[in-house]
């Protein structure tokens, strides 16, 4: 379940750091009742966009094997091996 702060907490900076540290998610502030940011830890953001780039690679991957665009694995490290000395 979602975080949910009003912006007249962000006051107390301490409270608000230690709060998205335990909740380890991002944390929803308004405005007027009205959602208006969002914050999170280091931890998480650099989670969150860790998983994002991995997400977008693997669609890369499915989208090359839709069109066929495979190599087999023998022929791969052959060239790997031939490119590289190995």
């Amino acid at each position: 379940m979602a975080t949910i702060v009003p912006v007249r907490d962000m006051k107390d900076t301490a409270k608000i750091s230690k709060l998205v540290h335990e909740v380890d998610e991002p944390v929803h502030i308004t405005k007027n009742g009205y959602s208006d940011m969002v914050i999170m830890s280091a931890e998480v953001y650099e989670r969150e966009f860790f998983y994002k780039a991995l997400y977008e690679k693997l669609a890369v991957g499915e989208s090359a094997i839709a069109a066929g665009n495979t190599v087999d694995a023998r022929s791969a490290l052959k060239k790997i091996r031939d490119t590289h000395d190995l």
